[in-house]
């Protein structure tokens, strides 16, 4: 991904760690429709890479991760009963994009994290931030309503008691009180974000991939109240029939640290 029209979502790779990065520092990387777009892109083509182990999403700077969509452009994208819903379209997309990426997704929140970018956040598998970061979704005092896509994935991390506290009162959480919700996995010195997150993803990318891919789809799939399939509870032992298993045994017993080959 490059270009004008791509450089508000940058892609970059180290390895088998991808970084997605919101990149409008100017308006503390406020969201427009056209990012929600590419951000969606990005993911789709990210979950087909099966090289990757893992995905670092951040905003650009340390003011913010996001402060949700950009106000200034909802006079031409956003004015009315149509165009809002062919906008919302391309964030229920983005969303489905990044909540069913089977890679893990680590967030790295500096700053202010509210509105969109809580619901971004709050789809990464991990969620680390900075003492000074502050959440919230306070769209009540917009008018607006948070969609189903959206209002899902906020219950689905902290629960309906949460999500309607924030929603309902449109209150800006700290960093401990939205750890202490569930809105946050760990909270950590203002300049130590990037170090954390980066050491997280390094950790999980040094585990066995095929692992963390099958416990994100486990963890999904029981969000669904449907009975599991005879043939979903008999993947729960597919692991014992790859490489990686084999690797992971031979290095434990030999007390040496396994090169997993996602096999």
């Amino acid at each position: 991904m490059s270009g004008a029209e791509t450089d508000t979502i940058l892609l970059e790779r180290d390895g088998a760690i991808a970084t997605v990065v919101l990149n409008r520092p100017d308006k503390l990387n406020a969201l427009t429709r056209r990012m929600w777009i590419r951000l969606g892109e990005a993911f789709a083509e990210l979950d087909r890479d099966d090289a990757l182990r893992c995905i670092v999403i951040r905003g650009a700077g340390t003011r913010a991760f996001a402060p949700g969509n950009d106000i200034a452009e909802f006079a031409a994208e956003r004015s009315s009963v149509e165009q809002a819903r062919a906008y919302g379209e391309d964030m229920r997309r983005a969303i489905e994009a990044i909540g069913g990426c089977r890679h893990p997704v680590v967030a790295q929140i500096h700053g202010i994290c509210v509105g969109g970018g809580l619901e971004i956040a709050g789809l990464a598998d991990l969620r680390i931030c900075g003492e000074s970061s502050r959440f919230g979704a306070p769209i009540n005092k917009l008018g607006l309503v948070m969609a189903y896509a959206e209002i899902g994935a906020l219950i689905a991390l902290a629960g309906e008691p949460t999500a309607m506290e924030l929603l309902l009162e449109g209150r800006i959480l700290d960093a401990r009180e939205a750890c202490a919700k569930g809105l946050v996995t760990r909270v950590v010195a203002d300049d130590q974000v990037e170090a954390e997150a980066r050491a997280a993803a390094q950790r999980i990318a040094e585990g066995a991939p095929l692992v963390a891919r099958w416990h994100k789809k486990f963890a999904r799939r029981l969000r669904d109240g449907r009975p599991l399939t005879a043939a979903e509870y008999d993947e729960g032992f597919a692991c014992f029939g790859t490489e990686d298993f084999q690797i992971g045994v031979r290095a434990f017993l030999a007390k040496q640290r396994p090169e997993f080959t996602g096999r």
